[in-house]
């Protein structure tokens, strides 16, 4: 049996394929599936370490990017685009997968075409309120289509859907419940903040936090994930806010957070102020409240659109970045340090919010279509 799974771009589209992976081969092990064989088609590895840890082999190929924006790059990227469908064709036609499973997104494109082609069955799982273009398209001819929130099912067939969550790796699902705060040079006696701007950064969010690090470091600790092209900066501005600071040591930078680290991340941190990308539902299965800034320029607004949802279910709080000022978010991280009762019900709606079998739902169904296309 071989699945390949498409998507790419952002660990967004990756990292939920990964923990779909994990539960292909613990499938393949319970029912003694002996031929199974995973790849993964992208024009990057995003995380080659995480690839050949759960028996992944990747084969690249040339994708381009249209933006919704005015840019030379979308002419370039249309010979890109027609190079990856090109390319795509020969090596998934070599390959003949029994399915493809697709995160969306520009990397995923060439992939869903050639199996289009080639009448090779697709599930595609789609983690936003309103779907990206790709994910629209292909979900006409996906065997099944796999929803984060139920909100987005009106962009695709009815008869196909299935509100299946978020699937989550195994090792981020389930954090360390100790050990965290010493991990990171902190101690257990204070409350963490945790901030998280992604992989690029938020950079709103990362001045909101510099104006108020002052006060933020006198009652709690602070874990700040900036992104790696912000990290010089903010810790040049934080050296300086805090010159002389006794509780300077409270504020630890980094520019990402490895796998380790965010397990770790999750153990130490009280409370989390982020985006609302697909990291909310991390947030969620670690039970722990946040504080929501939906990124403004958002397709289709769907981070905006994803915070509310979530907000909706108790879980988090949720601060526009138009409204985003220092003292605003230094109001609602005061809040829920003081206001026990709220933090409560926030960090149990959270977990009732998070469907802990997501993959393995997903993982199940893709190898019963499978098993019939080997046939």
């Amino acid at each position: 049996m071989k699945v390949l799974l498409a998507g790419g771009g952002t660990g967004g589209h990756v990292y939920p394929l990964i923990a779909i992976a994990e539960e292909l081969n613990a499938i393949a092990d319970e029912e003694k599936i002996l031929n199974l064989k995973l790849y993964y088609m992208a024009d990057a590895p995003m995380d080659k370490d995480v690839l050949e840890e759960n028996f992944i082999t990747y084969i690249p190929i040339t994708a381009g990017k249209i933006r919704v924006y005015a840019s030379f790059k979308n002419i370039t990227d249309l010979f890109k685009t027609g190079l990856g469908i090109l390319g795509a064709l020969w090596k998934v036609f070599n390959l003949y997968p029994d399915i493809v499973i697709s995160k969306g997104g520009y990397a995923s494109f060439p992939v869903l075409f050639a199996a289009r082609l080639f009448r090779i069955p697709v599930i595609i799982h789609e983690s936003d309120t309103v779907p990206g273009r790709v994910s629209r398209w292909s979900g006409k001819f996906a065997k099944r289509i796999a929803l984060s929130f139920p909100e987005a099912a009106e962009y695709f067939p009815k008869d196909n859907i299935s509100y299946t969550g978020q699937p989550i790796r195994k090792e981020v699902r389930s954090p360390g419940k100790e050990g965290g705060s010493s991990f990171f040079g902190l101690t257990e006696e204070l409350p963490t903040i945790g901030i998280i701007g992604g992989s690029q950064g938020a950079q709103a969010i990362n001045e909101a936090v510099l104006e108020i690090l002052p006060q933020l470091v006198a009652r709690c600790q602070i874990i700040h994930q900036v992104g790696t092209k912000n990290v010089a900066e903010v810790k040049t501005r934080a050296d300086i806010i805090l010159k002389d600071n006794q509780y300077k040591s409270r504020h630890k930078i980094y520019a990402s957070l490895n796998n380790l680290q965010m397990k770790m991340f999750a153990a130490a941190v009280t409370l989390v102020v982020s985006r609302s990308g697909s990291s909310l539902f991390e947030f969620a299965a670690w039970g722990k409240p946040s504080i929501l800034i939906p990124y403004p320029l958002a397709h289709g607004d769907h981070q905006k659109k994803n915070a509310y949802h979530y907000a909706r279910s108790g879980a988090c709080a949720v601060i526009e970045e138009v409204n985003l000022t220092p003292s605003v978010l230094l109001h609602e991280i005061e809040e829920l340090l003081t206001n026990r009762e709220m933090y409560d019900i926030m960090a149990k709606k959270a977990k009732e919010f998070f469907k802990p079998d997501a993959a393995r739902v997903i993982a199940a169904e893709a190898v019963s279509i499978a098993l019939r296309h080997e046939r």
